[in-house]
């Protein structure tokens, strides 16, 4: 009966060392996400300017990092921010870009960086209500717009 009792002892010991001994790690869940900058995506005013531009993004939903690039031609960026806001309305500023040019005050063409989204940024962004937006003296309200699609 001792025998008995002390080699299942002995098993439920090592069962419960083993099942302690690894932590499993979680895969992380990754969604990129991208846009086409235009005048005609402006809202609630699209306008004809020439400008492009693109943003792209990888969306880590396990941390809820979001890494991104923005990249344009033909305009001068005073100021730069992703909007949450679905495609054809005008949205609240959720995450404002740093300026990136040598004074510190505009942009230059690309615009990088990294944030952590809290969940009303994460919702937006995956449903498809989150826009990028650069904005100039010319238009300051926006002068091209990019509504964000991910996959």
């Amino acid at each position: 009966m001792k025998k008995i009792f002390s080699s299942l002892l002995l098993l439920a010991g090592l069962a419960a060392a083993t099942s302690c001994a690894k932590d499993e790690t979680v895969a992380p869940v990754i969604t990129t996400a991208s846009s086409t900058l235009t005048g005609a995506q402006e809202a609630p005013t699209p306008n004809s300017s020439a400008a492009t531009g693109s943003f792209t993004g990888s969306y880590n939903q396990t941390t809820m990092m979001l890494t991104y690039t923005v990249t344009f031609t033909g305009l001068a960026p005073t100021m730069g921010h992703l909007h949450i806001g679905a495609p054809g309305t005008a949205g609240p500023v959720s995450v404002p870009f740093t300026p990136n040019n040598t004074a510190g005050t505009g942009f230059v063409s690309p615009i990088t960086g990294t944030v952590k989204l809290d969940q009303t940024q994460a919702t937006a962004l995956l449903g498809k209500s989150m826009y990028a937006n650069l904005h100039t003296t010319t238009f300051p309200n926006g002068e091209i717009r990019g509504d964000i699609t991910t996959k």
